[in-house]
């Protein structure tokens, strides 16, 4: 697997890969209603694609076939919106080399901290790389109510 920077034409996938992580992953620990509020349908690929367009690092994890199999967001003040793999990556180390490039990355800017409000898998990964789970809040998606975890981390130096 390597790890590289998006690629305008890697958004159609990053659409898949979220919507499948959601559906597979996250089906054990929410519940069907949850999941279809959450990722009722991929999303069209220009939305992904934009989302790269607002400043924010995107790295992906590829395939031999440079096919992308994972993807973490990094903004610019620290925060890690997105963190999702195809379900046949979880638990391979993908995650774990997708993460480590951000923390790298989040340390060559100079960041002293990142954040990330985390599902309930995500809080189990992010939790060993040393996170520290703040506070649960419910949050509502198309009228019903998940939850995940204010989480954050201090980059030493």
């Amino acid at each position: 697997m390597q790890i590289r920077e998006f690629r305008p034409e890697d958004a159609a996938a990053l659409a898949q890969i979220f919507h499948d992580a959601v559906h597979v992953i996250g089906a054990r620990d929410y519940s069907p209603e949850q999941l279809s509020a959450w990722s009722p349908e991929p999303a069209p690929a220009e939305v992904w694609a934009s989302r790269a367009a607002d400043g924010r690092r995107v790295f992906v994890a590829a395939d031999a076939q440079d096919q992308p199999q994972a993807f973490i967001e990094l903004e610019t003040d620290g925060h890690i919106d997105c963190f999702y793999c195809q379900p046949e990556a979880a638990g391979t180390g993908t995650g774990a080399m997708l993460y480590e490039r951000l923390e790298a990355e989040a340390r060559s800017l100079g960041l002293t901290a990142l954040f990330v409000e985390a599902s309930e898998a995500a809080r189990r990964f992010f939790l060993r790389r040393g996170f520290t789970a703040e506070t649960r809040r419910e949050i509502e998606r198309r009228g019903v109510t998940l939850h995940n975890y204010q989480m954050t981390k201090q980059l030493t130096r």
